[in-house]
């Protein structure tokens, strides 16, 4: 590789990530303004709960165990129409008529490839209306019932709210716990800190070098 190249290489992966990172932003938040517009109409309908239920069975049921449907739909090689089609075929008579109608507006403005932002968004709403929030706890044992409930306890002092509470296990953690309340996250992982000590390490031991280089060119 020719090393005059490499400046321009950067630059197009430095270029690639910054459009990558605006392109997830600007998808949150159309997927947002979405997810209030079904949330405020399914709560007109008293079917706020009906309806998260209704996207979240798609998303993490039938997108699960059909992953060709979700690119069905959120590909562009298929027409409108024929999405449309699926749509009414599939869900016609199986989901509620707002649900039904929300999908035929995303496939009418090329959306449906949102529609897990847009599960992410309605959840956080619905449960910010609700006075909950979501913390996502991983450690590397089970958690014993008192340990949860102290858990829950600092969580609501902390949050002024009422925790949906998501636990998994990994066991690679060595030890500690770590909460994830969105982004906001506390690691006591033996692993993370072991990680953070070898970064100090390794910062270290390149401040080291650089002071010796700089005391050989100044001579001293």
């Amino acid at each position: 590789m020719n090393h005059g190249d490499e400046p321009s290489l950067r630059q197009k992966l430095q270029e690639a990530a910054r459009q990558r990172t605006v392109m997830d932003v600007g998808a949150q938040r159309v997927a947002r303004v979405y997810a209030e517009a079904l949330l405020g109409a399914a709560g007109q309908r008293g079917q706020a709960q009906e309806v998260l239920e209704e996207l979240d069975s798609l998303v993490e049921d039938v997108f699960a165990a059909d992953p060709s449907l979700e690119a069905f739909l959120a590909g562009g090689a298929v027409s409108r129409k024929r999405k449309a089609d699926l749509i009414r075929r599939v869900f016609g008579g199986r989901a509620s008529e707002l649900f039904l109608n929300f999908l035929l507006v995303l496939n009418d403005h090329d959306r449906l490839g949102l529609l897990r932002d847009v599960l992410r968004e309605y959840r956080g709403l619905f449960d910010s209306r609700a006075g909950r929030f979501r913390a996502r706890v991983v450690s590397a044992v089970p958690l014993a019932d008192d340990q949860r409930e102290r858990l829950r306890q600092q969580l609501r002092e902390s949050f002024r709210g009422e925790p949906v509470v998501e636990e998994e296990v990994d066991p690679d953690l060595l030890g500690g716990l770590v909460v994830r309340v969105g982004d906001w996250v506390y690691d006591s992982s033996v692993r993370t800190r072991l990680q953070t000590l070898e970064n100090e390490l390794i910062e270290r031991g390149s401040h080291e070098i650089q002071r010796g280089r700089d005391r050989f060119r100044s001579g001293t």
